[in-house]
């Protein structure tokens, strides 16, 4: 069982780094997607770049990284600790992929295939939580929102719902969440970082996920700086 659950850990990590945002947009559109919109390497900033009939294969692709080999791991007889230790590895090869030098997504689709397969319920919950605020374009604190709750919600709901082994399921869920904060929290330096305070930039990152509150003018302003360096 360790040689399974070893395999099943590497690959999860190699799946885990597929690129499919950067792959979509180089093919569809030309561009180096770390390089255009937030720089992020995402279905968020690819949709914003290209469409939603390139995006939404990205996202299911995104989402079925972290399902498939969880579910896997299930198939194979792996127990709640190893199943979530796999699940972990699909993230991290979607934050840091071998294939685009350590330098990936947020890994928050890929979070929720792992979460919804391990506790199918808690996932339909986090994603009506993360998407709910995405019409008042608010996604960033809505995903913030949702990867605080996961872990909570598995240690104080699991049992009354009748999920067992609640201790490595919220463990698990608070790595995710740790995940998310270190990669918004490490994002490259911008033109902006200067322009605020730590402390307003801690703020910024950790909930809206850029440097500043404003959201037209951040994008904005990264698509002028863009184009001015793509003209030079």
């Amino acid at each position: 069982m360790a040689i399974e659950f070893g395999l099943l850990t590497l690959g999860a990590y190699l799946l885990g780094s597929v690129p499919a945002a950067y792959l979509a947009a180089r093919w569809s559109q030309g561009i180096d997607i770390r390089q255009c919109g937030d720089g992020n390497v995402g279905s968020t900033n690819l949709m914003r770049l290209t469409s939603k009939r390139i995006a939404i294969p990205v996202v299911i692709f995104d989402l079925g990284k972290g399902a498939l080999m969880v579910w896997i791991a299930q198939l194979v007889g792996l127990d709640i600790p190893q199943q979530v230790t796999v699940g972990l590895a699909a993230v991290i090869g979607h934050n840091w992929p071998v294939f685009l030098r350590f330098n990936g997504g947020r890994g928050i689709f890929t979070s929720l295939g792992v979460i919804s397969i391990l506790v199918p319920w808690l996932g339909l919950i986090v994603l009506v939580i993360a998407y709910g605020l995405a019409p008042f374009h608010k996604l960033a604190v809505g995903v913030f929102l949702a990867v605080i709750f996961a872990p909570t919600a598995a240690w104080f709901l699991s049992q009354p719902l009748g999920v067992t082994d609640k201790l490595p399921l919220a463990l698990g869920f608070l790595v995710i969440f740790l995940l998310v904060v270190i990669r918004r929290l490490t994002a490259p330096r911008t033109i902006f970082t200067t322009s605020v305070t730590r402390r307003q930039l801690f703020v910024n990152r950790l909930l809206f996920d850029r440097d500043i509150q404003d959201r037209k003018i951040w994008i904005n302003q990264r698509q002028s700086q863009q184009g001015k360096q793509g003209k030079g």
